[in-house]
């Protein structure tokens, strides 16, 4: 098998977010079709530039590089595929390195700023929609492959059951970060009491960060459930709400979709990929009350919505993908 590295954070590969799940799901498809996909991530933790111990940004993953470098060479790797911006300094040292950017320089992103330099010197890139490719484009990267993120078709198949659907339920997954708005959920879960919430977290380090709020009764956490948790909760809900700035992934978006939820969503065009009849965009301003309407329809789950995911994401397009890709670039 040809060996690919995949280099992301310890961050990454330790929560039961979108680029641990992205990288798993990479890692059986690369077993599928020969490719062996080789996780690799730094050990050493830089408290000068951390938010928390062990959360490195961009300028923090400069002097993780030796550690990076020795994995890479240990395991006689020449083909990389890294997730952060702070890593695009690989080409130096492995020719063949390729951005899959698990975020982006979008002012309505925290550390926006940082990331730029960075991208200024990438020159070959994997994204997942089309508007990605357009925006990273504009930075000079002219060698850009967009593979969409698969849906887990065998998880969407074996909890869909419209007959465990709660119709006063909705469900939300994000990060407790400022873009990803949670104080917004918080706020509608107050307003709405007849409303039953879950805000699903994938870490449980937000455990801590979440008890700032003065949660009503109404609204419930969860922190690190497992992929079928995700799923057979996700269920159970009649409407999917994000309320994010930007997003690079919207993963929880799409599998929403295959599950035959409602979503509301912003209106940003980063998630013009999400785009079916029973989804509806709007922002701050209007979300309460599309949530409101959404939870009123007469549908409890959505075929088309499913259909679509399906149609656009399935796990069978995201390996058509990445076959065709690495027979190009593994050549």
């Amino acid at each position: 098998m040809k060996k690919v590295g995949l280099v992301m954070r310890k961050i990454q590969f330790g929560e039961a977010q979108g680029p641990r799940v992205w990288a798993d799901r990479l890692k059986q498809i690369g077993h599928e079709i020969g490719v062996d996909i080789v996780f690799i991530s730094p050990e050493r933790h830089v408290s000068s530039t951390e938010v928390l111990p062990g959360y490195e940004f961009e300028k923090s993953d400069l002097v993780n590089y030796d550690i990076v470098l020795d994995k890479i060479r240990s395991e006689k790797i020449e083909h990389v595929i890294y997730t952060v911006a702070g890593f695009s300094f690989l080409k130096l040292f492995i020719p063949n390195a390729v951005l899959f950017p698990h975020s982006f320089p979008d002012p309505e992103l925290a550390n926006s700023e940082m990331m730029t330099p960075f991208y200024q010197m990438v020159e070959k890139a994997i994204v997942q929609t089309e508007f990605l490719k357009e925006r990273i484009v504009k930075f000079g990267v002219n060698d850009v492959t967009v593979i969409p993120i698969g849906v887990e078709d065998e998880l969407a198949m074996k909890h869909y059951d419209p007959n465990k659907i709660v119709p006063n339920r909705v469900v939300w997954i994000g990060r407790d970060e400022s873009n990803r708005r949670p104080d917004l959920v918080v706020d509608y879960a107050r307003q709405n009491p007849q409303v039953e919430i879950y805000m699903v977290f994938g870490g449980l380090r937000y455990r801590e960060s979440m008890k700032r709020f003065s949660l009503p009764s109404n609204l419930h956490l969860r922190f690190g459930l497992s992929r079928d948790e995700v799923f057979e909760l996700m269920n159970t809900s009649k409407v999917y709400w994000s309320c994010s700035r930007f997003d690079t992934f919207a993963m929880p978006l799409a599998e929403a979709l295959s599950m035959g939820k409602l979503i509301v969503k912003p209106e940003h065009p980063c998630y013009r990929h999400i785009s079916s009849r029973h989804v509806y965009a709007g922002n701050e301003e209007n979300w309460f009350d599309l949530l409101n309407m959404a939870l009123a329809h007469p549908l409890q789950v959505s075929d088309e919505n499913r259909q679509y995911a399906f149609d656009h994401f399935s796990t069978v397009k995201m390996k058509e993908g990445y076959r065709d890709f690495f027979a190009k670039w593994l050549k």
